[in-house]
């Protein structure tokens, strides 16, 4: 979509102010995002400011692109010769306010779906029952934040059948503003959950903010009758029983629902033909992103080639790719082959170094080293997709990056706006896979990261990653690598020290940054109190160096009333006026990891260091109310077998049957990272959303488990971590603590990451 709108105008639409050269042709399109700015006439960035960012810090990169229009909130000292800006008070408000006036424009229905829930589940299953029996467009994965939703409206044409636009609402007041510019002709409630309410007073408050979006439409569909709901006066449809629904291809309670209520919205709007119900996709893999061969990096986008979403998915590579190569495999049907001149030319405006169109079983030939493969089209491509993974393995370990990002911010809301955040990324950032971690942090503009060796350093930086890197185990022999890298180490005794001065003095390098670290009570790395005022003679004589940081790590940092935690924290702060007092230059100060953050607020210093808190852990009660789970485990059945009273199972015969029972037989074993501790019956497993206890001894490679009255066969998934067991209580389970079952997941367990926006 382009707007089209003059300069004037545009000021006119946003209330700013212009200021430097007004543009002389038309502004056409809005961008946010620099990595995503694919250079053309007419774009306008939006200077946008973040939990982690100020948006005016990248109007340089945004117009190395070629932007010449700049909407800010303040106008930068290097203003551009040929430069345009406009100032608004407050930039997404702005962005907003466009996003508004360009709706009131419109004049076909626009339909809202809100909820706790599937909301873009059922956005797509209803965009596929009506595609092509109407002109319908749809908001983008899940753009349905404040942000999200303007951008929705400004992608919309000016003219369809139906627009189908995804809202939330984290916080109380963001409703009222979306529907405002939305103003919804029609409306989809699919659930409002108490889990998701932790941001409001209570329940009542939370549910009432998502039913306001809906005042004024025509109908609204719900799955069940709801006070805040009745309060509305709107029309409301509710989900009747229908024949249609023998035809849903999905087992599970969620997506059946799901499913019915994309049925019952289709409905209103037109006839369904059977198989469009059938053909209904699995959404669960949407944009998944995983390692591939030849170590290539490969984003699953198989479920949909509609033109917009698929101008989504090349921005999204676009933003991941870096210096990789970017390539494009597409399958095409028999009936999409009309849209391959379309594909060509977005592949061409994107910048894609290579397009492949794919038959069905044809042999795939290509090199994919050092490249990001985006992988579209027709349902056989979910195969091709499946044949590109680095490993071959049953068993799958999810990472949910868009509940990471949640957890960061949540943790980031709870700082002062002026506190930095250093994210630990050591030990393959948890298990979670180092270089993945490490650029997706980098998107959110976290401040630092810290490794644990500088050769972990090293390979973040042969990714690509920009943002300073401390290493915190800093080794005579990595000194070298440091420097060489732009590594900057932490420094911790005196013999550590003079061996990085050796290297720095041989290669003539001065005002080296590294960090010192403090011992106030863990015991482990750094230089004990006494020893401060000698390094601070041994640093002012020497040029070589500059302290970036002085930190400290707490022992105990769960107790939110640790005599002992107080104790350090006071003789840190003791310490860092030591060296405020002595060094002429300015240092950050940080003592608090993701426990300490919760409790100890009050010593957030000058920067933070978060790790296992990504994950969406915490002791905190409050805080870990306001997290997110990340991971989900998962493995299927390789095989379900009848065992007769008195037969044993397992290594030792450690187990007996006493009864006629079935089990199952899953490829997960100790060599994987399910505790041997875990045998007969103190772990279990979750299938069909039912407790299945480990029977026997777990072996290396497989478990044997207690289907119990369960009625399942071979293939079946099988939960491990997620939704009904926990990682905590995994862990108990273990008789271990989160971090040790995160960072010992082998490496043989497929990792896969999924990102909505």
């Amino acid at each position: 979509m382009k707007l089209e709108l003059t300069y004037t105008d545009f000021c006119s639409q946003l209330n700013g102010k212009a200021e430097g050269v007004p543009y002389s042709d038309l502004i056409q399109e809005v961008v946010y995002d620099t990595r995503k700015i694919n250079p053309s006439a007419g774009l306008v960035f939006f200077a946008l400011t973040g939990p982690f960012r100020q948006g005016e810090s990248y109007i340089s990169a945004a117009y190395e692109k070629g932007v010449r229009v700049f909407v800010v909130h303040q106008v930068p000292v290097n203003k551009w010769s040929d430069a345009s800006f406009i100032v608004v008070k407050d930039t997404l408000a702005a962005l907003q306010l466009l996003a508004k006036n360009y709706r009131n424009n419109l004049q076909y229905p626009i339909l809202a779906i809100a909820g706790s829930l599937g909301k873009t589940t059922v956005k797509e299953w209803l965009y596929h029952l009506l595609a092509g029996k109407l002109e319908v467009f749809r908001s983008p994965k899940s753009y349905n934040s404040q942000l999200g939703v303007a951008l929705s409206l400004l992608q919309l044409p000016k003219k369809a059948d139906l627009a189908i636009i995804e809202v939330a609402a984290t916080k109380p007041g963001e409703m009222n503003i979306l529907a405002d510019i939305l103003r919804p002709t029609h409306g989809i409630l699919t659930n409002v959950l108490s889990s998701h309410a932790n941001e409001f007073s209570d329940f009542i408050q939370y549910s009432q903010e998502i039913c306001s979006l809906f005042q004024g439409v025509q109908w609204l569909i719900t799955p069940e009758e709801m006070e805040s709901v009745a309060q509305l006066s709107v029309k409301t449809i509710s989900i009747q029983p229908n024949a249609l629904d023998a035809l849903i291809p999905f087992q599970d309670e969620n997506s059946i629902l799901q499913s019915k209520i994309a049925i019952a919205a289709a409905q209103e709007w037109t006839t369904i033909e059977e198989e469009r119900i059938k053909s209904l996709p699995q959404l669960a893999m949407r944009l998944e992103t995983f390692e591939g061969n030849d170590g290539s990096l490969i984003i699953n986008d198989t479920y949909t080639l509609d033109k917009e979403a698929f101008k989504s998915s090349l921005s999204y590579q676009l933003s991941i790719a870096g210096s990789k190569r970017r390539i494009v495999l597409i399958g095409l049907s028999a009936e999409q082959l009309v849209k391959k001149d379309d594909i060509q030319e977005l592949c061409q405006q994107f910048g894609v170094d290579e397009v492949h169109f794919l038959q069905q079983e044809e042999e795939l030939t290509l090199s994919l080293k050092n490249a990001v493969v985006l992988v579209k089209g027709a349902r056989f491509m979910q195969r091709v997709a499946n044949r590109l993974k680095w490993k071959q393995h049953k068993t799958q370990l999810s990472y949910n990056l868009s509940a990471l990002k949640h957890n960061l911010n949540q943790f980031k809301n709870s700082l002062n706006a002026e506190t930095s955040m250093l994210a630990m990324v050591k030990a393959q950032s948890y298990g979670a896979g180092l270089t993945t971690m490490a650029q997706f942090l980098e998107k959110q503009g976290i401040h630092y990261f810290g490794v644990a060796y500088s050769d972990e350093g090293k390979e973040l930086r042969k990714s690509g990653i920009k943002t300073p890197i401390l290493v915190m185990n800093a080794e005579e022999e990595g000194m070298e690598t440091c420097v060489e890298y732009d590594l900057e180490p932490a420094i911790y005794d005196f013999n550590q020290l003079d061996e990085l001065l050796k290297v720095l003095i041989a290669q003539e390098k001065t005002a080296f940054p590294i960090h010192i670290k403090l011992d106030t009570g863990m015991k482990r790395l750094g230089f004990y109190p006494d020893q401060v005022q000698q390094l601070i003679e041994v640093l002012a004589a020497q040029p070589e160096v500059l302290v970036k940081s002085v930190y400290s790590h707490l022992a105990e940092a769960e107790d939110q009333e640790s005599t002992f935690t107080a104790k350090q924290i006071a003789q840190f702060e003791e310490i860092c006026k030591q060296f405020e007092s002595y060094l002429s230059y300015p240092f950050l100060r940080h003592i608090l990891n993701s426990e300490g953050i919760a409790h100890y607020p009050n010593a957030q210093f000058d920067m933070v260091r978060i790790g296992i808190g990504l994950f969406g852990l915490s002791s905190d009660r409050l805080m870990e109310q306001r997290l997110k789970p990340v991971i989900d485990w998962t493995s299927s059945i390789s095989q379900v077998k009848m065992i007769h009273p008195g037969e044993s199972v397992g290594y030792g015969r450690t187990f007996i049957a006493q009864k006629e029972m079935r089990i199952a037989i899953i490829p997960i074993g100790y060599a994987d990272g399910f505790k041997r501790s875990l045998s007969n019956g103190v772990g279990a497993v979750f299938i069909d959303n039912q407790r299945c206890p480990v029977v026997g001894r777990v072996c290396m490679d497989m478990i044997m488990v207690d289907l119990g009255e369960l009625k399942i066969h071979s293939n079946t998934k099988v939960e491990i971590i997620g939704s009904n067991q926990s990682l905590t209580q995994f862990a108990k389970d273990c008789h271990t603590i989160p971090y040790e079952i995160l960072t010992s997941i082998s490496p043989r367990v497929h990792r896969s990451y999924s990102e909505e926006e």
